[in-house]
């Protein structure tokens, strides 16, 4: 009974220590890459001029990996509604990892998740995802259609994505 004893107490150590063996083998603390504001501020202004370029004054949003925004940058004739609008389909492209425009239909019923604020499924919000990880997204608002506002976001994001690309 003894040895039986002593057996299982060696087995449930050599167990436990292995556990603790693999979770001491567990990263503690995760890197997290981040677009910088210099680079996020420089997708926002090519954003902007392109729009300009095209006879429209818009608003810009890019937010981060955790939805917040990064930089907002509103031209002087974008109506003041454009603000809240770039904000939700930069939050909504980043969320779902998708073009906002991708969103349209995707989700059906009265309690569907397009219903809750700040997701929108129109036009204009491109998800920012260098190599597989999601840097955040960016919403455009204030054209006369969404493939406009689309148009420009991909301007402005394709003006910094290979130097992304490069840095990792």
């Amino acid at each position: 009974m003894k040895i039986r004893f002593t057996a299982l107490a060696v087995v449930t150590i050599s167990f436990a220590t292995a556990a603790m063996a693999a979770r001491a083998d567990e990263a503690m603390v995760l890197p997290i890459q981040r677009l910088t504001m210099d680079t996020a501020l420089k997708m926002a202004k090519i954003t902007i001029a392109t729009c300009r370029k095209k006879g429209v004054n818009v608003a810009v949003t890019i937010v981060d990996r955790g939805g917040h925004p990064q930089v907002v940058l509103r031209d002087t004739l974008a109506m003041d509604l454009t603000l809240p609008i770039s904000r939700d389909k930069a939050y909504s492209a980043m969320s779902f990892n998708t073009a906002t425009g991708n969103l349209a239909g995707r989700f059906k019923g009265a309690g569907s998740i397009a219903k809750i604020d700040g997701v929108l499924a129109a036009r204009g919000g491109l998800p920012i995802n260098i190599g597989g990880t999601i840097m955040g997204g960016i919403g455009v608002s204030g054209a006369p259609s969404g493939k406009t506002d689309e148009d420009c976001a991909k301007t402005g994001l394709d003006a910094v994505i290979t130097d992304i690309e490069m840095s990792m």
